[in-house]
């Protein structure tokens, strides 16, 4: 079930809210507008049940190329998930009219990270439009500060933590056939991205690990040797997950 991680008492309240400020007070020193959209985007209330059920979350995370975006469509297909990818969250809403996909267009462009606010708004909104009420977060969070942010906002700790580890060499061979005719140009830039992920979201990986949350897939194989390993983890919790209360 969802675990809350902050009280409602007003103390906690504070707690978020001076969170909330820290990260627009850092935005405000690169662009007031982005910082007004992202202080909309944090005051949100945290997610409620529905239907007499918690949401069950499981976060997806893995390297580039570590398969897990093909894995979470076995998960959906087989379990019901709904699948939400953060990265495409916010590429959708970067080419929408909004006043929001302007400001995380913009923040892109000038080289900047988008807030973790935005990141978490654009997934509890997709949550609470769901008549779901199983999801996977496909690529986050993606750092100790995306994991703080998500839970200060949304009171809450996912069920399962899914880690497709897959070797370095294996990941940048994956991603580079994907990109035809591109070897050269694009070797490095994997690497680097191979590099950030180990430095950021392997903390996230350990913080979780150490709370018994996370189960490490070997995303070395075929899809359905690797999904052989996956299935086990949803059947051992199907049952919660349909007879939340």
């Amino acid at each position: 079930m969802w675990r809350k991680v902050t009280s409602t008492s007003f103390s906690s309240l504070k707690s978020s809210l001076f969170f909330t400020r820290l990260h627009l007070q850092q935005a405000s020193k690169h662009n007031a507008a982005s910082a007004s959209a992202v202080s909309r985007f944090a005051t949100i209330a945290p997610l409620q049940e529905k239907d007499g059920r918690c949401p069950f979350i499981t976060f997806v995370l893995g390297g580039p190329g570590s398969g897990k975006g093909t894995q979470c469509i076995k998960i959906v297909e087989t379990f019901g998930f709904k699948h939400l990818s953060a990265g495409d969250l916010l590429r959708r809403e970067m080419v929408s009219n909004s006043e929001y996909g302007s400001m995380i267009l913009n923040t892109i462009k000038e080289g900047r990270i988008v807030p973790s606010e935005v990141t978490v708004k654009l997934i509890l909104k997709e949550m609470e439009s769901s008549d779901n009420h199983k999801f996977l977060i496909d690529g986050f969070p993606r750092s100790e500060e995306n994991r703080i942010a998500f839970e200060k906002i949304s009171g809450a700790e996912p069920d399962v933590v899914l880690f497709f580890d897959c070797p370095e060499d294996e990941m940048v061979k994956r991603v580079l056939s994907r990109n035809q005719g591109r070897i050269d140009d694009n070797i490095d830039t994997i690497k680097k991205r191979l590099k950030v992920f180990e430095a950021l979201n392997l903390p996230v990986i350990d913080y979780y690990a150490k709370k018994g949350k996370v189960h490490r897939i070997n995303a070395v194989g075929t899809v359905d040797e690797i999904f052989e390993q996956v299935k086990p983890v949803f059947k051992a919790c199907e049952q919660k997950a349909f007879n939340r209360s």
